[in-house]
C-alpha cells in the first residue's frame, strides 16, 4: 500500500533519526565535556546529512552517576551542558531546518538527589511512597553475598541490579531498604502511586509545551514491578528480568497515551529483556492502547553477549537474520520497527557486526544499507556515519561506565577475574564506553571535539576517521549515508514496501526484496549483502531475477550496465562486504 493510500502513513515512519550523546558530541567551552552550544554549532552538519529527527540523550540536571540517566531535576539543564536558553536555541536551530527534536524520558527511576527522594526518605507526607521501600530479611534467607543492614539483615529480595550487586540499598535516614534496578544512586519510582504517574505526565506536558516532537522512553517496560515484590529466596536473580513487562505496565502506558501522547509525536520505548514477547510488543504499539510509535528490543543485541560484560558468544548471520525476520513478520500488521545496530549503550556496529580493519569502509556501508532498506525507521548513532570503531582500552583507568566498572571491580576483588588484562579483549568488545568516546571531527588534537582535556579518551584512529576527511573523500562512509537518507525520501518502496527474505539459512549473504503495489504498478527493491571478507556468488530465484531492473545503489564502483545484466541473469558476484540495491518497476 503506497503513501497516498496508506491509512497508517505517519511522518515518523518516513524519517531517519540521528541520536546525539551530548557529553561526547561537541564541546563549545573547552572544559572537555560536550554541551548544547556545541550541538548548535554543528546543526548544519546534521542538516547536510539529511536527517529528519534528532534524539537528544539526557541533558537534565544530574549528578552524573550514570552519565545523565540519574535525573535530579527534570525541568532544568545540567550546568555542564548549558542553560535552558541554550536548549531553546538548539530547538529553534533544528526546527528552522525542518529537523524535529525528541528528548529522553527517564522515569523508571530518578537520582537519589532528586527532591522527591529526599522527601521520601524523610517519610514526608504524600512523598513517603513515591519509591519502593521495604524492611530487610534475616541474613540466612539468601545464599549469596550481599550488603547487610545495621542488624546484619539481608535485602528484601534476592534481586541483583542491572549494574551488578544487590538491587536494594539500605537508607539510614529512613531505616529501610529502597529498590534500584540500576545504580544505588538511581532509586526506582513507585508507579503504583497515582501521584507519581501524574508527576510524570506533568513533566512530559512541560517539555511538549516547549516544542519537542516526542520522547525516547528509557527502560519503560520496567515501570510496573511484580505484585508484592516477592521475597522468595529461590526467585530468579536479575531484577531487570523480574520486572520486565510487569502486571500493570500496559495500564500505565495506556493512561499515559490518553493523558499525554494523543497527539502527533514520535514515541519509542526501550524494552529491556532477553526476548520481548510479541504479544507485549503489539500491545505497546497499539494506537488504541499504549500508543507507542515503535520500540527498541534487545534480541539481536544479546546474540554475542555472555553473562558478564567481558564475556562474548559466537553468533552467525542466520541467527541475526532470524531476529530481524521475526520482528518484521510479528509487526507487519500491528506495529512498526525501530532499526538499529548501535547506540550509546552498545559497542560500535562496524567493530561488532562488520570488519573494522581491512574492510571497515565496505562493512560500515553494508551495515548502513541493511538498516536503511529494511522495513522500519532507521536510527543513526553519532559517528556511525563515519564508520567509527571501538576504542582499544588498555586499563581500568581509561573506562568511565558504571556498567563496566562496577561488575569488573567486584569480580577482581572476589578473585573471579585475575585482572583487567585477563578480560581486556572482552571489555574492548562489549563496553558501553566504546560508543561514548568523542565524535571525531578532524585529525587535529582531540579530534576537534574540544580545546580542553576530554572527559574520556579520543580514539587514536581519529587521524584517519573524521568528518573533514570523510567530507573530502569520494566514496566515503559519510557520503554513502547521505545517499541512503536521500534514497528513503525518493522511493516509497523503501518505507512502505513489503519485506520478503531470501536464503534465510545462508550464513554469508543477506538478501531480500521490498515490494510496493501502487496505482502506477509495482515497485520492488532487490537487496543483496555479502557479510564476508571473500568474494561470493548469489543465485537469485527465478521470480526475482528480471530484465526490468536497474542498479540503484551500492558501496563499490560498478559498471551499472553489467550489474543490471547480472540481475537479469540472476547471477550476482559480490566482492568482500559488497552491498547492492536494485530497483524494479513493473
Amino acid at each position: 500500500m503506497g503513501r497516498d493510500s496508506d491509512p497508517d502513513r505517519r511522518w515518523w515512519k518516513e524519517a531517519v533519526v540521528y541520536q546525539i550523546y551530548p557529553r561526547s558530541f561537541n564541546d563549545s567551552d573547552g572544559d572537555g565535556v560536550g554541551d548544547i552550544r556545541g550541538i548548535v554549532d554543528r546543526v548544519d552538519y546534521l542538516d547536510d546529512l539529511g536527517v529528519d529527527v534528532v534524539w537528544l540523550c539526557p541533558v537534565y540536571d544530574s549528578p552524573n552517576a550514570d552519565n545523565g540517566y540519574d535525573i535530579r531535576d527534570y525541568r532544568a539543564i545540567t550546568d555542564q551542558f548549558g542553560t535552558l536558553d541554550d536548549w531553546n536555541a538548539l530547538r529553534d536551530a533544528l526546527h528552522d531546518r525542518g529537523i524535529r527534536l525528541i528528548m529522553d524520558l527517564v522515569v523508571n527511576h530518578t537520582s537519589d538527589e532528586h527532591d522527591w527522594f529526599r522527601r521520601s526518605r524523610r517519610e514526608e507526607g504524600e512523598y513517603a511512597d513515591y519509591y519502593w521501600w521495604r524492611e530487610g530479611r534475616e541474613a540466612d534467607a539468601v545464599d549469596w553475598e550481599s550488603d547487610r543492614g545495621p542488624d546484619g539483615e539481608a535485602p528484601p529480595t534476592a534481586w541483583q541490579s542491572f549494574f551488578g550487586g544487590p538491587a536494594w540499598s539500605y537508607d539510614e535516614r529512613r531505616g529501610e531498604w529502597y529498590l534500584h534496578l540500576f545504580d544505588p544512586k538511581q532509586p526506582d519510582l513507585n508507579w503504583e502511586n497515582p501521584r507519581v504517574r501524574e508527576e510524570v505526565f506533568d513533566l512530559m506536558d512541560w517539555w511538549l509545551d516547549r516544542g519537542i516532537d516526542g520522547f525516547r522512553m528509557d527502560v519503560i517496560n520496567l515501570v510496573s514491578k511484580p505484585d508484592g515484590l516477592p521475597s522468595d529466596p529461590d526467585a530468579p536473580l536479575g531484577g531487570t528480568m523480574n520486572a520486565a513487562n510487569g502486571p500493570r505496565v500496559h495500564e500505565y502506558l495506556s493512561e499515559m497515551n490518553d493523558r499525554v501522547l494523543d497527539r502527533d509525536l514520535l514515541t519509542v520505548g526501550e524494552m529491556v529483556g532477553p526476548e520481548l514477547p510479541m504479544e507485549h510488543a503489539r500491545r505497546y504499539l497499539d494506537p488504541d492502547g499504549d500508543g507507542l510509535s515503535m520500540l527498541f528490543h534487545f534480541e539481536h543485541m544479546l546474540l554475542d553477549r555472555g553473562e558478564d560484560v567481558w564475556e562474548r558468544e559466537e553468533w552467525d548471520l542466520s541467527e541475526l537474520k532470524a531476529v530481524f525476520n521475526r520482528w518484521d513478520e510479528g509487526l507487519e500488521t500491528g506495529g512498526w520497527n525501530a532499526l538499529y545496530l548501535n547506540n550509546h549503550d552498545q559497542p560500535r556496529m562496524v567493530s561488532r557486526f562488520g570488519d573494522d580493519g581491512r574492510y571497515r569502509r565496505e562493512s560500515a556501508t553494508l551495515l548502513a544499507t541493511l538498516l536503511h532498506t529494511l522495513r522500519g525507521t532507521p536510527y543513526v548513532y553519532q559517528g556511525e556515519e563515519l564508520g567509527m570503531t571501538n576504542y582499544p582500552f588498555d586499563s581500568l583507568e581509561e573506562l568511565r561506565d558504571v556498567d563496566t566498572l562496577n561488575p569488573l571491580r567486584t569480580a577482581i576483588e572476589a578473585g573471579e577475574v585475575a585482572s583487567f588484562e585477563a578480560v581486556k579483549e572482552g571489555v574492548r568488545a562489549n563496553s558501553r564506553d566504546n560508543a561514548r568516546t568523542p565524535m571525531q571531527w578532524s585529525a587535529g588534537e582531540h579530534a576537534g571535539f574540544t580545546d580542553g582535556e576530554p572527559w574520556i579518551g579520543v580514539n587514536p584512529n581519529h587521524d584517519a576517521i573524521n568528518v573533514e576527511r570523510e567530507r573530502a573523500t569520494d566514496g566515503s562512509v559519510l557520503r554513502y549515508y547521505r545517499d541512503l537518507v536521500a534514497l528513503r525520501e525518493e522511493h516509497d518502496v523503501v518505507v512502505y514496501g513489503d519485506y520478503e527474505p531470501l536464503f534465510p539459512d545462508d550464513d554469508e549473504v543477506w538478501a531480500y526484496t521490498r515490494t510496493l503495489d501502487g496505482d502506477d504498478g509495482t515497485e520492488r527493491l532487490v537487496v543483496a549483502l555479502n557479510f564476508t571478507g571473500e568474494e561470493t556468488e548469489v543465485r537469485l530465484p527465478s521470480d526475482v531475477a528480471t530484465e526490468g531492473g536497474s542498479y540503484l545503489l551500492g558501496n563499490y564502483d560498478v559498471d551499472e550496465a553489467a550489474a543490471t545484466r547480472a540481475l537479469a541473469a540472476g547471477d550476482l558476484r559480490l566482492r568482500p562486504w559488497e552491498a547492492r540495491v536494485y530497483r524494479v518497476v513493473e
